[in-house]
């Protein structure tokens, strides 16, 4: 396809782009749909939207009176989902007073203190100038994520999935954040025995097995309370770890105490494929994780994707590093899965349907009529980087196309003004 936008389509997105913020009626017209579920892709379809409900999908359907963009064979996909990360709770990394992602309240890596109950959604900021750049590459949801650092936890704390729409509150049930291995080795005295050696103790606390108040307690009566949730059933783990063998560790940890979990990172998840597809453990690759940065690493691999899907897993995709500055950028690792052996059907799940099921965020991640009209239309192939996000819609609004990058560039682009004129300087001139 083209990269240049045809007349009639960028007469019709700005019409849509004209509309009403509170409209949320629009027919998608003409447009490759690829829905995300069993129907796959439909070509030619067109997608009806009423009360920011999909109501139809299907081949001529009538407009009704509701605005139309014409999407001239353009694929559509629903919004994406932009990996787990801290975005809206980190705005810039070497920055402190902008991070609020990690608790520290030990004495540095000489005191472990654990308190599960942490809870970062409660300082998410959705005027975070991180969230337009992402909605504006075709970004609909993250997952919020709790971090491990000296002072806190192997149990990080809790975050959840948020919906980039500018709500405040979560779009999903919390989950639990644990790191392990030799991500979380610091935090144990270097050992990973010690690591089981906690946290099976930390559940004998929630479970009472442990005295309220005893010596080698660890946790607040809040964080008994939040654990148990946990352990009842009442949310999933999402654990950060690598190696295989500390996998199987897990598999059997969380079989013992009845534990819903997923893995994030898993560079050698791979080689117990067969065992995670046995438990149902959906996996968070990242694709472009294929050479060992330390040595829980060591069998990385760039097919890490493509074989744990052959082998039945659930897998989606997050970014090893700065991940909340570059969710826009999780499509490009999801093209390498593709590249390196993963159906371009199941990669387009793994960051649509996949992680809304695995995070339960009701209504989004597939077209089919009932869904919320979370969706994108794209110049072209989504997986392809040449290719951008032409509109995205929230519950079938179309959103402003612009962010902080986008208005920096468009001031750099063009003639500066005189001073005295109250212009601003170039950044720069050749």
């Amino acid at each position: 396809m083209s990269r240049r936008l045809p007349v009639l389509l960028a007469t019709a997105l700005a019409a849509a782009l004209a509309l009403p913020v509170a409209a949320q009626d629009v027919l998608i017209r003409n447009a490759t749909v690829h829905t995300a579920t069993a129907s796959g892709t439909l070509q030619s379809a067109d997608v009806l939207v009423r009360g920011g409900r999909i109501v139809e999908v299907g081949s001529g359907l009538a407009a009704g009176g509701v605005p139309v963009v014409e999407a001239a064979g353009r694929p559509l996909t629903p919004a994406l989902f932009g990996g787990i990360n801290g975005l809206g709770i980190e705005e810039v990394s070497g920055e402190d007073s902008t991070s609020d992602g990690r608790l520290a309240l030990g004495d540095g890596a000489k005191d472990m203190v654990v308190r599960p109950e942490f809870d970062v959604t409660l300082a998410y900021n959705p005027d975070s100038i991180l969230r337009p750049v992402a909605t504006a590459e075709g970004i609909g949801f993250t997952l919020l994520a709790a971090g491990a650092t000296a002072g806190g936890s192997i149990i990080a704390g809790q975050g959840a999935p948020m919906r980039l729409d500018g709500s405040i509150d979560p779009a999903g049930p919390r989950l639990l954040f644990l790191q392990l291995g030799a991500r979380g080795a610091e935090l144990t005295g270097t050992s990973r025995a010690a690591q089981w050696m906690l946290l099976d103790q930390i559940i004998d606390e929630a479970r009472g097995r442990i005295p309220v108040g005893s010596h080698v307690s660890l946790l607040t009566p809040a964080g008994r309370g939040a654990l148990t949730r946990y352990l009842d059933g009442n949310g999933r783990v999402l654990v950060a770890v690598d190696r295989a063998a500390d996998i199987r560790q897990l598999l059997r940890w969380a079989q013992r105490h009845n534990l819903r979990i997923a893995i994030a990172g898993g560079s050698e998840a791979w080689r117990v494929a067969g065992e995670l597809a046995a438990a149902n453990v959906p996996v968070f690759v990242d694709p472009l994780d294929n050479l060992p940065a330390g040595f829980d690493q060591l069998h990385a691999s760039l097919e890490n994707a493509a074989r744990l899907h052959a082998a039945g897993v659930k897998v989606s995709f997050a970014q090893a590093s700065d991940a909340a500055h570059n969710a826009r950028k999780l499509r490009q690792l999801a093209g390498n899965a593709v590249a390196n052996g993963m159906p371009w059907d199941a990669a387009l799940a793994g960051l649509t349907r996949v992680p809304a099921e695995t995070l339960g965020v009701d209504g989004v991640g597939t077209i089919a009529v009932g869904q919320r009209a979370d969706l994108v239309l794209w110049s072209g192939d989504p997986l392809d980087v040449i290719h951008t996000a032409e509109q995205t819609w929230f519950d079938g609004r179309a959103i402003p196309m612009r962010s902080r990058q986008t208005e920096l560039r468009d001031r750099y682009l063009r003639e500066a003004s005189p001073r005295e004129q109250g212009g601003l300087p170039r950044a720069y001139s050749r």
